[in-house]
Order: structure tokens, then C-alpha cells, then sequence
């Protein structure tokens, strides 16, 4: 009797749970069916681009000629998305404005909100489209503030060491050979906020930027890293004489128009970041302007004498600089057109005018 019925029991016991028990070790949604990460699949790109490198203070096409970059700014790729326009047409009215580089700078928070895998799936987009235009790409991770002391201007820009080090692991290793992205911006704008952020040093700094780069040439050592000066990316003079010690690399400043200003306007930006083009090529990754009182108007953008805009192309051409206007966007300032039918503000009509005339083929 009790045998028979132990034999019922786990019989029924058997019936009810194996099922469930087999059900959940298919299951493939679970951590350990997840897919190792996929490279760019470039089948679909339109064109071929030449690879660009650093050669001396210059960048340079596979032929060795040097090329100037002259573009602009999207706006986050998420954020475009979400407004409904993260599309081909995006790309092809950049274009028509005369780009040859577009920047994609991308928030920490943008990142983490959407994830890893679905935002490389805008990013493999925006590439394909800007490949059909034959536009290269500045891939920013647009964090502000003191990485060494976990302070930030906004929450935005919030990450950490380690989240840096793997989002450029996970774009070195997908965009590796890809020679539309050009160009990997480690960090938009360090800065201590004037001690309300904590401290930064070049030592440190520099460190910290030689380890990421090692990361990204271990996948990839033809991609030009991208890094900055303090004071949100205008100082680099904490480099003179200190470089970084490692190969494929440029320098970026954001010489907006209160950073430097009056008669002595050229020889401050002669101290701060112009001196480095004599060792190494320079791209100032946001230029950009706007009157006081408009629209979204904030330090340092504001110029109101209508002096800035030639005057910082002037410097720059002289140098053999690089430049990325920001920002072709409606929303955010200081904006280069005003709604989705790209109508052109003040500063948006001038580089327009500008790249169409010295990107000419």
C-alpha cells in the first residue's frame, strides 16, 4: 500500500512539474542563450571612403593627401528618433549644407535608456546614411564634468570610468575597419566647473585617455581618437610640451565666443589651444553662436557684434584646423535652422554659405 502510493505520488509529482522544468531550460530569453555582439555588417554602405590617419599635425586620406573636415553637429541620435527624424532625409539636408562630417554626440543617459543594442542599431543607420552622402562621422560620448570625482553639470552626462571604458570597447569592436567613422571622440567636455566639480589634472587625464585608447586600438588601431581640453573643452595648454603618447591621435577645442573675446581674441586662442596645430591636428568639434536674448541664448555662445563667425573660420582655416558647427538641430541651441523645414538662422545661413564653398570637390 504505502509503496504503490509513494509510485502514484511522484508519478503525479513528475507530471506536474517537468513540463515546467524543461520549458524554462529552452527558454531563450534567458542570460545565458544572449548572442555575443555583432560587428557592423557594411554590405549596405554606398561608398567607399579612404581611411584617414594622423600624419605630423595633419589628417590625411590613404593617398597621404590632407583632408579638412567642415561640418556640423546632429543632435543625439535618440533624441532624433524620438522626434521622427532620425532618417535618410536628415542626412541628405546636411549634405546639401555642403558637410563632409557629421557628430553624433551621445548621451550617457541616451545610451542606458535605450540600450546598448538598440542604440547601435540608430547608430548603423545614421552610418549607412552618411556614407550615401559622403560624410564621415565623429562618434561623441558626450558627457560634461569631472569623471575622476563622479560630478556632472546635469544628470544627462552622468557616468563613470567603466561605463566609458565599455561603450568604446563595444564601438571599437562593432565599427572596426569602417572607415566612415573616422573619428572616436572620447569625451565632450571635461571640466572641474571651476573647483564646483572637483579637480582635474593633465596627468590624469592624459592616463585615463591613454587607456581608453588602448582599448579602442586593440580593435582598431586606424581610427583617430579625439581628445580635449578642460574648461568644457576650450584649454588645452595643460598638454604643452605633454602629449598624449600614443598614435592616431587629435586634439579638440570648443572656442566659443565668450571664452575669448576683444582685441586680444586670437592671441588667447593662440595660448589656450591654437599652439597645438604646430605638433598635431586640431578639430574644433563645437563652434557656434547666437544674440543675446534669442531663443535658448547662454555663456559662452552669445556674440551681439556679428565679429565671431568669420573671425573664428579665419583662425581656423590659417591653421589647417578642422571644424564641426553646432548644432543642426531646431530644438537646441545655439540652433542652426528653426523648425523641420530646415529655414536657416543667422549662424545656420553662414555655414552653410561656408561649406559650400570651401568643401567644393
Amino acid at each position: 500500500m504505502f509503496i504503490r502510493y509513494s509510485s502514484a505520488l511522484l508519478l503525479c509529482l513528475s507530471f506536474i512539474f517537468t513540463p515546467a522544468i524543461a520549458k524554462d531550460v529552452s527558454a531563450k530569453g534567458q542570460w545565458w542563450f544572449k548572442a555575443y555582439p555583432e560587428k557592423f555588417d557594411d554590405k549596405d554602405l554606398t561608398n567607399y571612403m579612404s581611411a584617414i590617419s594622423v600624419k605630423g599635425n595633419k589628417f590625411v586620406d590613404e593617398k597621404g593627401q590632407t583632408v579638412v573636415f567642415r561640418g556640423m553637429n546632429l543632435s543625439d541620435p535618440d533624441k532624433l528618433k524620438k522626434n521622427g527624424h532620425w532618417k535618410e532625409k536628415h542626412f541628405k539636408e546636411a549634405a546639401s549644407w555642403g558637410a563632409n562630417i557629421v557628430r553624433f554626440p551621445i548621451h550617457p543617459i541616451s545610451w542606458r535608456y535605450r540600450g546598448k543594442e538598440k542604440y547601435l542599431e540608430l547608430l548603423d543607420d545614421g552610418v549607412r546614411w552618411a556614407n550615401k552622402y559622403n560624410m564621415y562621422v565623429i562618434f561623441d560620448w558626450h558627457s560634461m564634468g569631472s569623471i575622476f570625482d563622479g560630478v556632472y553639470q546635469h544628470e544627462m552626462y552622468e557616468t563613470d570610468a567603466i561605463e566609458t571604458r565599455r561603450f568604446w570597447q563595444a564601438i571599437a569592436f562593432r565599427y572596426e575597419g569602417v572607415n566612415t567613422v573616422a573619428f572616436y571622440e572620447l569625451f565632450n567636455e571635461p571640466t572641474d566647473g571651476d573647483g564646483r566639480f572637483g579637480k582635474l589634472n593633465w596627468p590624469q587625464w592624459k592616463q585615463f585617455n591613454e587607456s581608453l585608447i588602448d582599448i579602442i586600438q586593440s580593435y582598431d588601431s586606424n581610427v583617430v581618437s579625439l581628445v580635449a581640453g578642460f574648461d568644457w573643452a576650450y584649454d588645452l595648454s595643460a598638454a604643452r610640451g605633454d602629449l598624449i603618447d600614443r598614435p592616431n591621435v587629435a586634439y579638440v577645442s570648443h572656442p566659443y565666443p565668450q571664452k575669448a573675446e576683444g582685441p586680444k581674441q586670437q592671441q588667447l586662442w593662440e595660448e589656450k589651444w591654437g599652439f597645438i596645430t604646430q605638433s598635431a591636428p586640431l578639430m574644433a568639434t563645437e563652434i557656434g553662436w547666437m544674440k543675446d536674448g534669442e531663443r535658448g541664448a547662454h555663456y559662452p555662445v552669445i556674440d551681439n557684434e556679428h565679429i565671431y563667425g568669420p573671425a573664428i573660420i579665419d583662425y581656423l582655416e590659417g591653421k589647417g584646423a578642422s571644424w564641426v558647427a553646432w548644432v543642426f538641430d531646431p530644438d537646441w541651441t545655439p540652433n542652426m535652422y528653426e523648425g523641420w523645414k530646415y529655414e536657416a538662422t543667422e549662424q545656420g545661413r553662414f555655414f552653410k554659405k561656408t561649406m559650400l564653398e570651401l568643401n567644393k570637390p
